[in-house]
Order: structure tokens, then C-alpha cells, then sequence
């Protein structure tokens, strides 16, 4: 089942113009939100992030888009897909409608929300092989349009491909800068002693909610000193550990990166702050 515009539809109903704004010209937004047993994680970071990129591509927010209706279009959903009771991954698109070419007709917008079932209620330690390698055949923007999640995604995609192709499980993207933005899939963390190093936003890095997550948890905490700073890449093969974080996968460590081996000892004991900050919601 699909909610198409607040209708729930079935999913082979569920169909779009081929003149839709988000196919033909990448005008869509979106979010990727994890829900356990009807709870959403993290809501109040994905509503005010999604806000902050409809705002950034100049869309109309309807007045209908609260906080708590949207969470209700949300929970209809997963309860459509008899996934109440079970951990879930959503993805809610908005996207504008239809009407002109680079210069659209209007600013109004329509959305499209779907739900599939995962394996996990809370984020589970992956602790198998997980090789990286830089990905420089294209480069990401550092800028506002690099921080939000938009369906202008060419150069993960690429990225994917590459990566594929050449058996590494991620690769890691560079911004015009040529230093270190983020990975294909998530944000990206380097661990050096004490202390756990991410890049800033305005390095062009992703807006990512698990980062935000980490961010707070690593500020309240007197274990790791926390820098977000610009990592070169040289850097990489200095460090003690990198993991990768999203919303999926919550975090995954890197165990190598050309001949550079890493531990996952910050990265483990991370992932259970994470879950117990998840539960208490």
C-alpha cells in the first residue's frame, strides 16, 4: 500500500505523470525514517529537516503539514502494510507539481509515502569485512543544496556503480575542495584516540539525522572530544577507526581502506549509546 497525496492506494495504483517535476528535473526532496513497532525515530529531526529542504528548493509547505499530521500519514501507512508491530523503513517524498520546464508553473507540491518491513528493531553491530575506497571520478558541491536529501543523487549512484564494479562494500565522496565529505550512504566519522572527527556542514556534508544523533551524544560525554572539522584524505590511513552513519544502518565501521586495517571498539560502544538515545526516543 502506498499513501499517494494522503489516499491510500494500492501499490501497482500508485502511479505518477511521466511529466512529474521529480522525475523530470530532480525537483523532489525526501526522507528515509525508521519506525519501530508504530514509533518513529528521531520524528522531530526528519519533520524540521524535511521543512529546512522544502524551504531551500523554494516549495509551498502546505498549512496541512504539521508535525502531527504528517506523523498520523506516516503511522496510516505502516498500519496499511500491517507493519504496526514490526520495525519499518519509510520514504516520504515531496515532490512539485507538474507545470513548466526549469522554471516551474507553480510551487505547490504533492507527496508520496512508502513502507517496508526490516529485519531489526534497534541498530545491530555488524562487525564483517566493510572496505572503502575514494570515489573521484565526481565530485559533491560544498553548499546548502549538498545538505539536503534531494533526488539529485548522480554522483551516489555513479559512486554505487563504481563501488560495485570493483568489489568495495563504499566509497567515500570528495567535494570541489577535495577534501573528504561523506560516504555513498551515510556521514562519515574518523576516530584518532580520543577524538572522533566529522566534517562540517559547510564542507557540503549531508544533514544527516544519525549524525545529529552522535553530535549530541559525543557533546555530553567526556570519552571522546568531538571536532567537526575538514578531513583530508590523507588522513584516512592515520586514523584508529571510521565508521559510516544513517538512518537504515545506524553505524557501520570500516574495517579497511587500502592497506589501512581499523578497529571498532569507538564505533561498538557508540552503536549501544545510540540505541539506548533511539529507545528513550
Amino acid at each position: 500500500m502506498i499513501n499517494l497525496d494522503g489516499n491510500i492506494v494500492q501499490e501497482e495504483n500508485a502511479s505518477l505523470s511521466v511529466f512529474n517535476r521529480g522525475f523530470a528535473y530532480g525537483d523532489s526532496v525526501f526522507e528515509t525514517i525508521r519506525v519501530i513497532s508504530g514509533k518513529i525515530m528521531f520524528w522531530e529531526d526528519h519533520y524540521f529537516r524535511l521543512m529546512a529542504s522544502m524551504r531551500i528548493m523554494r516549495m509551498e509547505i502546505p498549512s496541512s503539514f504539521s508535525p502531527e499530521f504528517l506523523e498520523e500519514e506516516i503511522k496510516e501507512i505502516i498500519e496499511a502494510n500491517d507493519l504496526a508491530t514490526s520495525p519499518a523503513r519509510i520514504r516520504f517524498a515531496v515532490y512539485r507539481l507538474q507545470g513548466g520546464y526549469y522554471t516551474p508553473a507553480t510551487r505547490d507540491i504533492g507527496y508520496v509515502i512508502s513502507a517496508e518491513a526490516m529485519e531489526n528493531s534497534f541498530y545491530i553491530f555488524n562487525d564483517e569485512p566493510y572496505e572503502i575506497e575514494l570515489f573521484k571520478d565526481h565530485y559533491v558541491n560544498s553548499g546548502l543544496l549538498s545538505t539536503i536529501k534531494s533526488n539529485n543523487r548522480a554522483v551516489n549512484v555513479l559512486g554505487s556503480i563504481y563501488a560495485r564494479e570493483n568489489a568495495y562494500d563504499n566509497c567515500l565522496i570528495l567535494n570541489e575542495k577535495k577534501s573528504v565529505v561523506e560516504a555513498l550512504n551515510g556521514n562519515i566519522f574518523l576516530v584518532k584516540g580520543k577524538t572522533i572527527k566529522t566534517p562540517p556542514i559547510s564542507d557540503g556534508v549531508l544533514n544527516g539525522i544519525i549524525r545529529k544523533q552522535l553530535i549530541n551524544i559525543l557533546k555530553k560525554t567526556e570519552d571522546y572530544e568531538l571536532e567537526e572539522a575538514s578531513i583530508s584524505p590523507f588522513e584516512l590511513q592515520k586514523s584508529d577507526e571510521l565508521f559510516i552513519t544513517n538512518v537504515a544502518q545506524g553505524i557501520q565501521p570500516v574495517s579497511k581502506y587500502r592497506k589501512k586495517e581499523f578497529e571498532n571498539k569507538v564505533a561498538k560502544d557508540l552503536l549501544s549509546k545510540l540505541n539506548v538515545k533511539a529507545r528513550l526516543g
